[in-house]
């Protein structure tokens, strides 16, 4: 396969190490798997422009993309509804959507797994037409993504060191959202501190990511918990994937979704893919079957196959 590798100097871990020793490591192992591939090593905010670059060669069937969540979420974008299929080197801090590809969590383990991958197709979603991989959220996790914006860290522990401070400080004082759902023919109206809805429903027993990522469905998850130790429950079922035990949320499945907010605030945030963005007062969530070509470990494949 002819890959084009766009790695993000300013993205997730890639920033910790270094990155031209990593650059011919990459080149070393795809090479000697008799791929070929051409390497541009850019800053965080030129990611998107040579990411364009890649996918508008035409001797290129794999983009490849290192960086952060942001990076994997440009690229996953740009290559909707595209031939040309996507590598994720899992640089980011949780990498929920590589997980659910099965691909491995260290950079080394991955490009070797992409020596012998296969293309499969999975879904992606959208939010009022813009595309996301993982997850669109409003409530807690938007608050919470707003307060460790605020916060310093250099590192990827540092990071999740923020996020737990930013998570105490949004339980110890939780938003509440009067919101319409309409799923299907049924539509929700209800107060709620927070909803999450995935591209595909959450496996369980683990973090919170999809352990089919071509099921077809939306999963949609509608926080029922008002008391903080409540919350804090939740949130520890979250990330031991204890979805359908808990008592704590709701949980719908649908393959579109349309979710209008009644409070009078007028400004809100959501959370599309792990970044911040504007929350219009309606959201149509839609899931998109097949719409993304992925390499992935042929391992992986055959397991799915079984």
């Amino acid at each position: 396969m002819r890959f084009a590798a766009v790695l993000n100097q300013d993205g997730g871990m890639l920033r910790t190490i270094d990155i031209q020793a990593f650059s011919d490591q990459l080149r070393q192992i795809l090479e000697a798997a008799g791929h070929s591939v051409e390497i541009e090593i850019v800053a965080g905010r030129d990611i998107a422009t040579a990411l364009e670059r890649a996918i508008a060669k035409r001797n290129v069937d794999v983009i490849l993309a290192a960086g952060g969540d942001g990076t994997i979420s440009t690229a996953a974008s740009l290559l909707m509804n595209k031939k040309k299929a996507l590598a994720i080197l899992p640089a980011g801090t949780m990498n929920l959507f590589a997980r659910g590809l099965g691909i491995p969590q260290t950079l080394e383990a991955a490009l070797k797994s992409f020596a012998d991958g296969e293309i499969i197709a999975v879904d992606m979603a959208s939010a009022n037409g813009q595309p996301f991989v993982h997850q669109f959220s409003i409530g807690m996790h938007a608050k919470m993504v707003q307060l460790r914006e605020k916060m310093d860290f250099g590192s990827r522990l540092g990071k999740m060191q923020a996020s737990v401070r930013a998570a105490w400080a949004t339980i110890k004082n939780p938003p509440a959202l009067k919101v319409s759902l309409t799923i299907g023919k049924a539509e929700i109206v209800t107060r709620t501190t927070g909803i999450g809805i995935s591209n595909n429903l959450f496996g369980e027993g683990h973090l919170p990511y999809a352990d089919n990522p071509a099921g077809g469905v939306l999963g949609i998850y509608v926080s029922v918990a008002r008391r903080r130790h409540d919350l804090a429950k939740l949130l520890l079922d979250m990330l031991r994937g204890r979805w359908r035990q808990s008592a704590h949320i709701e949980v719908h499945q649908a393959g579109k979704a349309v979710l209008k907010i009644h409070s009078p605030t007028r400004k809100f945030s959501a959370v599309l893919d792990g970044e911040l963005i504007r929350l219009e007062r309606e959201t149509t969530i839609e899931i998109h079957p097949g719409a993304l070509n992925v390499l992935v470990p042929a391992s992986n494949t055959q397991a799915k196959a079984a």
